[in-house]
């Protein structure tokens, strides 16, 4: 009893070749398939999980391709252009109103396989739109639709929404692929400390840029994200500038004088019983600090040692990130 409880606690749970079998045979039937195609359909699928490595999604979609049109375009385009089988799933494609009357699990498999194959292709940007709304329950393989929409959240520095979808594939471990499971943990591991404004969010959004100029992306997407790097590392220079400033001031008022007579040349401090001298009024005169904006910035040479003197110890592709925003703010100005 206390096992079922358990288990009923799981939010998916894997399906044997029999019940994916079964669940193609009735999705078909849904579909409106022949009976006996549905039946012959079925019976080839699961003769191919059990007689071969074939994987169960490919093997899906190729038994389901053979009974629908539109699954059998989609296959095809993909086979050749992922990118433009991403475009066929837009609600603005001419085949999206055929694929979304498809049975649910047929709806479910496809999204999550076309997302797969996107995502093996680090085409992150592509792949949510077409597997973000995915009922992982509704998919033969809910693993799956878990870790690759996970593992796209990641990608995209999206933190909620891949720690909810890896920590859900987790939590069935048992049934998890053991490269699915190593991996969710470490992604976990790798986003859950991830802050906002951080050296670390900056650095992830570098490498973000990176693969898309690897991919031959230039477009306004990569304008946004360079401007972004841009924003960040300013504010976080001045926060750093600032936090220097405080220390140079805190040192300056620690070296002052304390009111305490010279003693062998240095001075001492006031003792707690003793009335301060003087004869002001108690009230004091407002320095004119003028009307530059900057007044408060630190002069460029002592700036540039204070960064180097912040940014020393840091990983070296922080240091680089730092250097490559100084040479950005040279070539604007």
């Amino acid at each position: 009893m206390a096992d079922q409880s358990l288990e009923s606690e799981q939010s998916w749970k894997a399906l044997d070749g029999d019940q994916m079998s079964a669940l193609l045979r009735g999705s078909l039937n849904d579909f409106g398939a022949p009976p006996a195609a549905s039946a012959e359909a079925s019976e080839r699928f699961r003769q191919q999980l059990e007689q071969s490595d074939q994987d169960p999604m490919d093997a899906f979609i190729e038994a389901v391709a053979g009974l629908t049109d539109a699954v059998e375009r989609l296959a095809d385009i993909a086979a050749k252009d992922p990118l433009a089988a991403a475009a066929s799933i837009d609600p603005s494609a001419a085949d999206y109103a055929e694929i979304e009357s498809l049975p649910k699990p047929i709806r479910m498999t496809v999204r999550t396989w076309l997302g797969r194959l996107l995502v093996r292709s680090r085409l992150y940007d592509e792949a949510l739109p077409v597997i973000a709304e995915v009922d992982a329950t509704e998919s033969i393989d809910p693993a799956s639709s878990l870790f690759y929409r996970g593992a796209c959240y990641h990608a995209l520095l999206m933190k909620q929404e891949a720690l909810t979808d890896l920590r859900t594939l987790l939590e069935n471990e048992d049934d998890c692929p053991v490269r699915f499971s190593r991996l969710a943990k470490l992604m976990v591991a790798d986003i859950k400390p991830l802050k906002e404004d951080s050296l670390d969010e900056i650095s992830r959004l570098m490498t973000d840029v990176t693969r898309r100029l690897d991919l031959g992306r230039s477009d306004e997407k990569v304008s946004g994200q360079e401007q972004k790097i841009i924003d960040k590392l300013t504010k976080l220079i001045d926060k750093l500038e600032e936090q220097q400033q405080q220390q140079q001031q805190q040192q300056q008022q620690g070296g002052g004088s304390s009111g305490g007579e010279p003693k062998n040349g240095q001075e001492s401090p006031m003792q707690d019983s003793q009335i301060a001298g003087g004869s002001g009024d108690g009230n004091v005169k407002k320095k004119n600090l003028g009307d530059d904006d900057g007044w408060g910035n630190l002069p460029p040479a002592e700036r540039k040692e204070a960064l180097q003197k912040i940014s020393r110890d840091l990983p070296t592709h922080y240091r680089d990130a730092i250097e490559a925003y100084f040479r950005k703010r040279a070539t604007d100005g």
